[in-house]
């Protein structure tokens, strides 16, 4: 199974993009994703800087995959994705049926977790427009993730979300913008002051969400290091692995040595459970409420 580096969901500084970018290059993933899936005024990285940043782990050994956005809201949006359709030199990642259309037809896709593809019905027509792999959406289960991977078309690929805090949903209102009574407009880009998102807590102090913009995260991390020998019966192709701001790398490392066999599935997970910024939870992959932490 091989190891994916998702896009970095939080809103960091150029050069501390730069730098972890520079780390990815001599990590153990396979797979870099690179791009904003996020929001539209984030724009301390340009499509340029992208590129060459894609460029430089192309030559490292990784595959790399550009990303689209998740909520495209104005013709600007389209723009930027029309810019991604037309560069022909990376793979992109479809988090949207607009950029699915713009892809079809003229460049491989990886059809991202927000498409909401549950069934192998759709996923083989997105296989028709040019998908040579799928995310399927956090909350899909085991029993239903290989339902749909015995059906699948030939030769594509299956990559799970496996590390990281969940993206619930997206907004046209910033609801990071709304803590700090701004307009969306005129947000002051309040994200980078939180690189690991806004945490949000009930009226009795409890850990619900986290904030990041437009996007709602679970407040838990979802962990499967436990799970990586159902993955690969569920069908996995392709674990991926969602950046936080602290020790992702080491996450990789830990993710790494149980996927290569080095230490055994019990002490990994008692590694992972010093390396997470939150509770952890795996409820979705067993069929039960997603917050749950299913042993």
């Amino acid at each position: 199974m091989k190891l994916a580096l998702g896009p970095v969901l939080y809103y960091w500084p150029r050069e501390r993009l730069l730098a972890f970018y520079a780390e990815a290059s001599s990590s153990p993933v396979d797979i870099v994703y690179l791009g904003e899936a996020v929001c539209s005024r984030r724009h301390e990285m340009r499509l340029a800087d992208w590129l060459a940043t894609a460029r430089r782990l192309l030559e490292a050994g990784k595959e790399v995959v550009l990303c689209s956005q998740a909520l495209v809201e104005s013709e600007s949006d389209l723009r930027a994705l029309r810019r991604l359709a037309d560069d022909n030199e990376f793979r992109v990642e479809a988090n949207d049926m607009s950029a699915v259309s713009l892809l079809a037809g003229r460049v491989p896709f990886v059809a991202g977790p927000h498409l909401n593809v549950y069934n192998a019905r759709t996923l083989a027509l997105l296989v028709r427009l040019g998908a040579t792999r799928w995310v399927p959406p956090v909350e899909i289960s085991r029993a239903i993730l290989t339902a749909i991977a015995a059906e699948r078309p030939a030769n594509l690929e299956i990559e799970l979300f496996a590390y990281g805090r969940l993206p619930l949903a997206f907004s046209a209102r910033c609801f990071t913008a709304r803590h700090y009574n701004l307009q969306k407009d005129d947000c002051q880009f309040r994200c980078l002051d939180h690189p690991d998102g806004l945490p949000l807590r009930t009226s009795d102090g409890d850990r619900f969400l986290v904030l990041n913009g437009i996007q709602t995260q679970s407040a838990r991390v979802y962990a499967l290091l436990g799970e990586v020998g159902a993955l690969a019966d569920a069908g996995v192709d392709i674990a991926r692995i969602s950046p936080q701001a602290e020790r992702t790398f080491d996450v990789v490392q830990a993710f790494h040595a149980a996927l290569q066999g080095q230490r055994p599935a019990g002490a990994s997970v008692r590694e992972l459970a010093g390396l997470l910024p939150a509770e952890p939870c795996n409820g979705y992959w067993h069929g039960v409420s997603g917050l749950e932490m299913v042993a």
